[in-house]
């Protein structure tokens, strides 16, 4: 797969080509707004916004004249208004610095393989379309279906199916623990695969996610913590009588 990086900043760019390319990934590094859209734009760009000729706003949207290439913003700008505009002139993600390596290549995963099925639906393969097998892209738990190609999770209640808004660290943390219901993760398992191997930051921050996580569900039981190794996931007794 082959990244554009746009990235003014030398050493950034130097130590996220480093790691992209050991993680797999083609690299073509540009430094300013016009180069990006001169260049081959590959499979996926990550766009810096603070570029010294021009906005990486203007970048995108004349990216997006041309191209449908997934887009993912990586920036200091962290504020929502930043965040929408970005979103609404055609990105496809928004990263903001400092973020962990791991999940900057999940989220190229998550958006470069939501452009491969929407080019399928709409290519000559479209009548094919429901013989895809999508096991790995819906994990039911009861009544809580999670469909990870689309990022939503809905729940069933009383008949009505509900969809949840969770945060995407909420949605990683629960698609996560719902990959093998009943089986307990641990906390360093959790950090690790939710935010990162090299991220240092408290584990405390894994139980304040559980709990916004508990709250949207409208149950506490769903994610149960095991005192000293971690939590599970499990349908409440409640939720099955």
């Amino acid at each position: 797969m082959q990244v554009l990086l746009v990235e003014d900043d030398p050493s950034i760019a130097s130590s996220l080509s480093d790691s992209l390319v050991g993680a797999g990934f083609s690299v073509v590094h540009v430094a300013t707004g016009q180069e990006a859209i001169d260049a081959d734009l590959g499979d996926v760009v990550l766009l810096d916004l603070g570029l010294p000729d021009m906005d990486g706003y203007d970048v995108c949207r004349a990216i997006r004249t041309v191209s449908n290439v997934p887009i993912i913003v990586i920036t200091a700008r962290g504020e929502e208004l930043d965040r929408v505009l970005g979103l609404e002139l055609g990105a496809d993600d928004y990263v903001v610095k400092p973020f962990g390596f791991r999940e900057l290549v999940a989220r190229i995963r998550a958006v470069t393989r939501r452009a491969h099925a929407a080019a399928a639906v709409a290519g000559p393969a479209n009548d094919d379309r429901d013989d895809r097998d999508d096991s790995d892209d819906i994990v039911i738990v009861g009544p809580l279906r999670i469909d990870r190609r689309t990022h939503r999770v809905t729940l069933e209640v009383a008949g009505v199916a509900g969809e949840l808004a969770l945060t995407p660290k909420e949605f990683e943390l629960l698609s996560f623990l719902a990959d093998d219901p009943g089986a307990v993760r641990t906390r360093t398992d959790i950090v690790e695969h939710v935010w990162d191997a090299n991220w240092f930051g408290p584990t405390k921050t894994v139980d304040a996610h559980v709990a916004g996580i508990r709250r949207k569900l409208g149950d506490a039981g769903w994610i149960e913590a095991v005192r000293g190794v971690g939590f599970r996931l499990e349908v409440p007794s409640i939720g099955t009588e």
